[in-house]
């Protein structure tokens, strides 16, 4: 039966690893953009609709591709009208993961079973809406209530992290909450009037006047040191492929270029932008961080959109650039130096599982367990098929067994159910695995396998402070 307590548990001993095994670990959000000033003041939100809608870029997606007009997706719609679009186009999100999402968060959440569609809108959006209001939906205790463990947000370079601090110092809360640091924004040189900006945000923040590549990488680091100071342990960056490795040199004159507001090629831009990334990554090595590179991802794709709605608002999709050649460098570079930090890799195109899989491996240190990650199916891929493609993948040529698991990647609150389809996605393919008599029905083994994939991993890997 849909969502009944073995969906998609489709073999017995599916069944047994999930229940057993993988249902009750905490959740260890490692990658998210949920935003801190909602924890830190331990946000309420007006409606359901703001709740749940607010934000989603998949669900954004899908209401466009049902044809309903953009003043009920990103618009100035009034809350009941964006709900009952959303609920009259869920029925037609049938294949997708959304229908099994949205309900999924409903019946997690709001205690809700019913099939949510035009008929009966109106009875759950009232019903969601009488419990936002009271204190249980408050974030906080949304976090609590799906056994949420630790969470890492992600942050710019430029952030005052008082937010973190907020929840740091208060003794009510038990959830860490720890910053992550990605300095994408360094990498848009060819953009001078953005970056300059950014680059004057950085001289303030980090009160160090920035007239030369070499004082740009201090004030990078002394924000980093900000940022290790308040727990952060990871950092992160999102680029569609990886940059060629650029030089120390050629980097200060393309920095002397852009900072007086003259665009440097694409060509310069690149190579800036790779010697900026290979001095981040000893930055990292030398603190003991992980470096996370999300790859892949072709943004803002309609100009028109852009131009009207601004970015990150539903646009992107995934990209084919080759990334073997740069990536192997990058990594060669720094691992030659013994300075290549912990490393997540992810791409977007699952055309590229297996070869990034065999990359990882190729730099593996022999010191620490499963020191170069390949990162768990992301964004157009976080659905069954992409999660046992990837992990498929992942157990042809690396290690599944050390793998750190499932990531949120998520700007809502709602979307903690996500780690729960994946643990079940993971019990599937193990129980399949069994019943075809690939591996044995060795419940010691499989347990473990489990409990670290789902975990354990996690917490070992990153080396963050859990609350007791």
């Amino acid at each position: 039966m849909f969502l009944d307590d073995n969906f998609l548990l489709d073999t017995d001993t599916a069944v047994e690893l999930y229940h057993a095994y993988a249902e009750g670990p905490p959740i260890f959000d490692y990658h998210c953009h949920l935003p801190p000033e909602a924890v830190s003041e331990n946000k309420s939100y007006d409606s359901i609709t703001d709740l749940w809608l607010g934000g989603d870029h998949y669900k954004w997606r899908a209401l466009r591709a049902a044809g309903v007009p953009e003043q009920l997706v990103t618009g100035d719609g009034g809350e009941w009208e964006r709900f009952e679009a959303w609920a009259r186009i869920v029925p037609t999100t049938i294949g997708n993961p959304l229908y099994q999402w949205t309900h999924l968060e409903l019946r997690r959440y709001f205690g809700i079973n019913d099939l949510l569609d035009a008929r009966n809108a109106r009875k759950i959006y009232d019903k969601c809406n009488e419990l936002v209001k009271t204190d249980g939906f408050r974030v906080r205790r949304l976090m609590e209530r799906m056994n949420v463990c630790l969470v890492c947000t992600t942050d710019d370079p430029t952030d005052d992290l008082a937010h973190h601090r907020t929840i740091a110092a208060d003794p009510s809360f038990s959830i860490p909450v720890y910053p992550t640091f990605r300095p994408d924004r360094v990498f848009r040189a060819d953009d001078t009037t953005y970056w300059n900006n950014w680059v004057d945000r950085l001289a303030e923040r980090s009160d160090i006047d920035i007239s030369s590549y070499d004082e740009l990488m201090r004030a990078i680091e002394s924000r980093a040191d900000d940022f290790h100071a308040v727990g952060c342990r990871l950092s992160d960056h999102g680029i569609e492929a990886p940059f060629p490795v650029g030089t120390v040199d050629e980097a200060r004159k393309t920095f002397l270029r852009a900072r007086r507001g003259d665009a440097p090629s694409p060509e310069q831009t690149h190579r800036f932008s790779g010697a900026v990334l290979l001095e981040l990554g000893r930055i990292y090595h030398a603190r003991g961080w992980v470096m996370q590179i999300h790859l892949g991802a072709i943004r803002n794709n309609s100009r028109r959109m852009l131009e009207r709605l601004g970015p990150d608002t539903g646009y992107d999709a995934i990209a084919d650039s080759m990334i073997a050649g740069n990536l192997v460098a990058f990594l060669d570079e720094l691992d030659g130096a013994d300075q290549l930090p912990k490393t997540i890799l992810y791409n977007l195109n699952p055309r590229d599982n297996e070869m990034l899989a065999s990359i990882v491996g190729s730099f593996q240190d022999g010191r620490t367990p499963g020191k170069m990650q390949f990162g768990s199916a992301w964004w157009f891929n976080d659905q069954r098929d992409g999660m046992e493609r990837q992990m498929t993948a992942l157990a042809n040529i690396g290690l599944l067994s050390r793998f750190v698991g499932m990531i949120t990647d998520s700007r809502s609150f709602l979307s903690y159910p996500r780690h729960e389809y994946f643990r079940r996605v993971l019990c599937r393919l193990l129980g399949r695995w069994v019943e075809d008599g690939e591996i044995p029905n060795d419940s010691g083994l499989l347990s473990r396998l489990v409990g670290d994939v789902c975990y354990r991993n996690a917490v070992d890997y990153f080396g963050l402070e859990l609350t007791d």
